[in-house]
């Protein structure tokens, strides 16, 4: 394992690079455009594509005036965007996948790799709990210590569920995406608020 990691430690560096992922999502687009009418799969993908930013831009003009110059920056600026969320949607997948392969695959020692596994896993779980035991007083034993902070005694992860950190996430965005129409509103030519309002109504 330590060899694998050795090597995969410069790739995965640049794969999550911003430029590097910029790129890539640019190349797709192009390899859409360009081969789109050669293979019925890739034009199918183009025609939802093209429809999805379509939909959008409509959604758009009915917020605020869309004009020559306008049109085409934001075409393109959605195209790119819809490319990344849904790369970064199958990163994530095949993420999961592979998490979920290698735990199968420590949980049955598949060709002897439960102590490689387990060892570079204790490596990543000591790194994470040292900056944590470094701030332990003296007076508290780093049994209790575990049990407060780091795994509590009913076996439940001291962090909320899942569930509720995206419900935490998705509050706290919307707070930041309030504060900023607001700041628009006030200090900017923009009725952010204004248009929301509209569009609720």
């Amino acid at each position: 394992m330590g060899p694998i990691r050795l090597i995969a430690a410069p790739i995965r560096a640049v794969a999550r690079s911003r430029p590097v992922q910029l790129i890539a999502v640019l190349a797709i687009v192009l390899l859409l455009d360009h081969y789109s009418f050669d293979y019925t799969l890739l034009h199918q993908i183009s025609a939802g594509l093209k429809a999805v930013v379509d939909a959008t831009v409509q959604f758009c003009a009915g917020l605020f005036r869309v004009g020559l110059l306008t049109d085409p920056v934001l075409e393109v600026g959605l195209i790119i965007a819809y490319v990344y969320l849904v790369c970064l949607f199958i990163a994530f997948i095949l993420r999961a996948v592979t998490r979920g392969v290698v735990d199968l695959a420590g949980r049955h020692n598949f060709l002897w790799l439960r102590n490689p596994i387990a060892r570079e896993r204790g490596i990543a779980a000591y790194r994470a709990w040292e900056p944590l035991e470094n701030i332990r007083p003296a007076h508290i034993p780093q049994a209790k210590w575990e049990e407060t902070f780091a795994w509590p005694p009913d076996n439940k992860p001291p962090y909320p569920p899942l569930a509720k950190q995206i419900a935490y996430g998705m509050l706290a965005y919307l707070i930041v995406a309030a504060v900023a129409a607001v700041l628009l509103q006030l200090f900017t030519p923009f009725p952010v608020v204004t248009w929301l309002t509209k569009l609720a109504l």
